[in-house]
């Protein structure tokens, strides 16, 4: 019969990745494509251009099969995996009514407005990106987060008529739900075409991509926190039950059916920010990586290395992109001197990120009475061991990385050898696929001194940069 294979795409916000497995979780072959630059023509306005979701999934699933030394009849299944929070609207026949509106986007903090009598249906990414493998209309209703009317107990569209009232989409215009680890439909012709994906092969329903991130991370009830880093960071724990009236974080729908994470605040724009600031710093790091042989991140981060604990004074309030209910928030950098390099700003941006991830991930442990004692961390990100002994050292646990850190490509892979029968349930299919590559224990000295700074300057910064920022905000009004 011969091996046997999984794809597992990932749609995100920045590029398409699709991954084809082994059962085993090793990784087979990939393509990538990044997406165009968001259209931005009006403040608070965030539109992907055209039918640029689609076409980079394309591109990076014929990448993918082009490198793909197999026999292509032992794909057995692929799962699709892609952002969340976002709102696609579609024409009766399921082709795009208008651009696809990224979670950035403020008019998704609002009800839905019917504005474009075009519009049959109102769906999200992975609604949009299923229909057109399969041609259903179907979707996972693991990715309606937000702006929806579904019920989180029943994991189906809510049955009250006042709940559809207030979001303002009428049920008609919902795509049907299923629960994630169900075969959406087959892959058609046409999408084969495409995608040079063997036509017929059945198309998996995963969950949002977080969900999907923490099951490919191995992310299982006990004592574990996941910390994904992407372009939205967040921190997750599995929970039992949806509990409404949390304060410090709230309940997600799992990628094992009727299963909760539970997810902190997080950094909107996080590992982007970490992006600009290399872009920021030119073309010497470029030149100086083409010379070694090694990534700008690199060259970064050994420079990075070399800075001691607390980056010499210098802070950094991660909050690049304001959420919509506090337009006022920006990001901060205080504390400058003149011995300041772009190493310090790099090491502050990346402590930054680990401090107040802690911050939201304690606020959220201590509200569920939970006592962390490991933390994964996953995405692009944790490939920096200088990035994972900060997190280690700031959490004071240690944290793991694990062998295929695109954590949501794995968990899509998962989705789909457990749809297609291929391993018995989740908790087997995790077993056989996750695997850590390395585990980072925390230095006690170093854990000492960011305990110093978290608690003696730098949870108290915004309750005093805040209210100057909320006076700028109305000045520069931008």
């Amino acid at each position: 019969m011969g091996k046997k294979y999984v794809i597992g795409l990932d749609g995100g916000t920045n590029s398409s990745k699709v991954v084809i497995f082994d059962l085993e979780g090793n990784i087979v072959c990939e393509g990538k494509k990044d997406l165009r630059p968001l259209h931005m023509p009006a403040p608070g306005v965030f539109e992907h251009p055209d039918d640029d979701l689609w076409d980079t999934i394309t591109e990076a699933s014929r990448q993918a099969m082009g490198r793909f030394r197999g026999n292509p009849k032992n794909i057995i299944g692929i799962g699709i995996c892609t952002i969340r929070c976002c709102r696609a609207c579609l024409k009766q026949d399921g082709t795009l009514a208008s651009p696809v509106l990224s979670w950035m986007d403020l008019r998704l903090a609002r009800p839905y407005e019917p504005v474009d009598p075009s519009v049959g249906y109102v769906t999200t990414t992975s609604g949009y990106i299923t229909h057109r493998f399969t041609s259903a209309f179907k979707d996972t209703v693991a990715n309606y987060e937000g702006q929806w009317p579904v019920d989180k107990d029943t994991w189906q569209c809510s049955e009250n008529p006042e709940v559809f009232k207030a979001f303002n989409i009428p049920r008609e215009k919902l795509f049907d739900l299923v629960m994630p680890g169900t075969i959406l439909g087959n892959m058609t012709e046409e999408a084969a075409k495409q995608t040079l994906i063997p036509a017929g092969i059945p198309v998996v329903a995963t969950a949002n991509d977080k969900a999907v991130e923490a099951l490919g991370a191995g992310l299982l009830p006990g004592k574990t926190a996941l910390v994904s880093l992407g372009t939205y960071i967040g921190g997750m724990i599995y929970g039992k039950n949806n509990i409404k009236e949390a304060k410090t974080f709230f309940s997600n729908l799992a990628s094992i059916p009727n299963r909760y994470l539970y997810e902190s605040l997080g950094i909107r724009q996080g590992m982007w920010t970490v992006n600009w600031l290399r872009h920021l710093f030119g073309e010497d790091i470029v030149k100086k990586a083409q010379i070694y042989g090694i990534s700008p991140e690199e060259i970064l981060n050994k420079e990075a290395e070399r800075i001691a604990v607390g980056s010499d004074g210098l802070m950094t309030v991660p909050e690049w992109l304001a959420p919509p209910d506090k337009p006022f928030k920006k990001g901060i950098m205080i504390g400058f001197h003149g011995r300041h390099t772009r190493a310090h700003i790099y090491r502050s941006q990346l402590e930054a990120i680990a401090l107040t991830m802690k911050n939201h991930v304690d606020a959220m442990c201590n509200e569920l009475g939970i006592d962390v004692d490991r933390i994964i961390v996953s995405g692009g990100g944790s490939s920096g061991d200088l990035f994972m002994q900060i997190f280690s050292d700031v959490f004071a646990v240690p944290a793991a990385r694990n062998v295929v850190n695109g954590a949501a490509s794995l968990g899509a892979a998962i989705c789909a050898a457990v749809a297609v029968g291929a391993h018995e349930n989740f908790e087997t299919a995790i077993d056989k696929m996750v695997s850590i590559r390395d585990l980072f224990s925390p230095i006690q000295e170093n854990v000492s001194a960011y305990e110093k700074i978290n608690n003696g300057v730098y949870k108290s910064i915004t309750g005093f940069t805040d209210p100057i920022l909320e006076k700028s905000y109305h000045i520069f009004k931008q």
